[in-house]
């Protein structure tokens, strides 16, 4: 069978479950790249740095192309990673220093390559060596540190050290920085089956999970990996987290002692989302008690209850796709009122038809 040529390459990519620990994108290629480079292989690390018009894939994106055409990660979803790896097998993409490249300048590079219209890539491409500090960058990550790589054009020497929660990519000619590990953080409240897998699937979309629950008959029996469990009261954690614009709290305990301690203080918090669990009726009143405490019109309004888009989800994955979805739509200005539920505005603690 034949298939078109911007296919013809095997794509590591994740997006699968492996003992139930899911992985963020760049994390697969980093440790592909990081194990190739081990074996003695020749490594181009790519990293989308500047996108103009409708790019499809996000600056900071990464993908690590070897010397047999063997890719991890992807910059452009296939058919730029194509001519890539034509220029990796003659070894001409980069030499032993970083240097740029930039593709679908022209409307005649955007078709070849596959771009949307008037989409144009500013790519970093890197000689990946033992000195690359991949080592020292994924011990990092997987301690679930925030991490800042710094790469010197001109001598292609790196440098890693902490990062911050503001800090971003960014690239002036001279000098790459990336910032690698979790960039959003989630606090789920109870430690069921459907936290499990919200928390699960959150990780591979580069978010730092923890899990609050006081209960021994729960927590005892939490064991997703790279989570934090915590086991003190729900409104204590949340302030203690500091939420920022880059945290969610999701209350998934179906017990109102506890679920609505922890959204008292969510919804005054900076939090870009706050869900909770529940059906519509559970959650107008869930309204209404809220309104009988220190918390305003405005903040309650914020409450996304029932939590997660109307996908018609039943079984847990199901929900956690769910929430996840609503999330993802909210993290990135996407307004998805089809299928959203509709939610009753309550004023001084009475539900408004």
């Amino acid at each position: 069978m034949h298939y078109p040529t911007c296919i013809r390459f095997i794509i590591l990519y994740p997006g699968f479950f492996e003992g139930f620990i899911v992985d963020s994108v760049d994390l697969q290629v980093l440790r592909s790249a990081r194990e190739w480079v081990k074996a003695g292989r020749r490594v181009v690390m790519a990293t989308v740095v500047h996108t103009w018009g409708s790019s499809p894939r996000p600056i900071g994106a990464l993908t690590a192309i070897r010397d047999d055409g063997i890719v991890a990660g992807s910059v452009s979803g296939g058919c730029i990673e194509d001519d890539m790896i034509l220029q990796v097998r003659e070894g001409k993409l980069v030499g032993d220093k970083p240097a740029t490249t930039k593709y679908g300048v022209t409307a005649e590079e955007a078709k070849r390559f596959g771009l949307p219209c008037g989409g144009t890539l500013e790519l970093v491409l890197e000689p990946l060596t033992r000195a690359s500090g991949l080592d020292e960058l994924l011990a990092r990550i997987e301690r679930r540190e925030l991490v800042m790589r710094t790469l010197d054009m001109e001598s292609g020497r790196v440098t890693i050290g902490p990062a911050n929660w503001p800090d971003q990519l960014s690239f002036d000619g001279k000098t790459l920085v990336t910032v690698h590990g979790p960039r959003w953080r989630l606090l789920i409240i109870g430690a069921g089956q459907l936290s499990k897998y919200l928390a699960q699937m959150a990780q591979a979309l580069d978010y730092q999970v923890t899990v609050c629950d006081p209960r021994e008959e729960y927590a005892d029996t939490w064991d997703v990996t790279g989570t934090e469990l915590r086991r003190g009261m729900p409104d204590d954690i949340v302030t203690e987290m500091n939420l920022d614009g880059h945290s969610a709290v999701v209350t998934l305990t179906h017990d109102p002692k506890l679920d609505d301690l922890a959204l008292l203080e969510a919804l005054k918090s900076p939090a870009f989302y706050v869900g909770a669990i529940g059906s519509r009726k559970n959650n107008d009143a869930r309204r209404k008690r809220l309104a009988e405490f220190d918390v305003s019109q405005e903040e309650i309004a914020r409450l996304h209850g029932p939590v997660g888009l109307k996908l018609g989800s039943k079984t847990p994955p199901e929900i956690a796709v769910a929430i996840l979805a609503e999330m993802t739509a909210i993290r990135n200005g996407v307004s998805l009122p089809e299928f959203a539920e509709k939610e009753k505005a309550t004023v001084a603690g009475c539900g408004v038809a």
